[in-house]
């Protein structure tokens, strides 16, 4: 059976998903473009890759890019609360970079917050974030992203590097999955 047919409805297209990585791409060189340090693109696994491959080629200035693994869910579909690094960031240059932190969707804000403290203790130059898909409506800490694709109501996505069960990052749409899906 196609994923397709796993799909309540298809939220965000291929062609505005191309739109809003061209709007914050564009939005990155202008905010960098007279800055000293060099801008690294932080990639958040697994979710944010498909997002971070499209944004840094469509970023005019020079990138470098890396990667940490933070988790702050479970082996279902709630938050714990509680955020735990699997993969850090290890440089010894961190106050020479400015560190854009690429994340693919944003709801509780716990991890996205916690992430940019500790980046900005470990001594990195300067801290924004970028975030693909942004849920307001369950944020439960006070955290804003710098740049946002899409706001989008409280509903379980996946497409375009989201996943449930490592299923469906591929697609090349956001869609909102059947509740049937993953209630089973």
């Amino acid at each position: 059976m196609s994923q397709i047919n796993d799909m309540e409805r298809i939220l965000i297209s291929e062609e505005q998903i191309a739109e809003a990585v061209s709007r914050i791409a564009a939005e990155v060189d202008e905010y960098y473009k007279n800055s000293e340090r060099r801008l690294v693109l932080l990639g958040i696994l697994k979710g944010s890759v498909v997002f971070m491959g499209d944004l840094m080629k469509k970023i005019t200035l020079p990138v470098e890019i890396d990667f940490m693994k933070v988790s702050s869910y479970g082996s279902g579909t709630k938050t714990t609360g509680k955020v735990n690094i699997i993969l850090d960031l290890l440089r010894k240059d961190l106050e020479n970079c400015d560190i854009l932190v690429v994340e693919d969707i944003i709801d509780s804000g716990k991890t996205l917050s916690y992430l940019t403290e500790y980046l900005k203790l470990k001594g990195a130059g300067s801290v924004r974030t970028a975030t693909l898909l942004d849920k307001p409506d369950r944020r439960e800490v006070n955290f804003t992203p710098d740049h946002v694709g899409f706001s989008i109501p409280d509903a379980f996505v996946v497409g375009y590097g989201l996943d449930y069960a490592e299923a469906y990052r591929a697609l090349p749409y956001v869609g909102i999955l059947k509740p049937e899906i993953y209630s089973k």
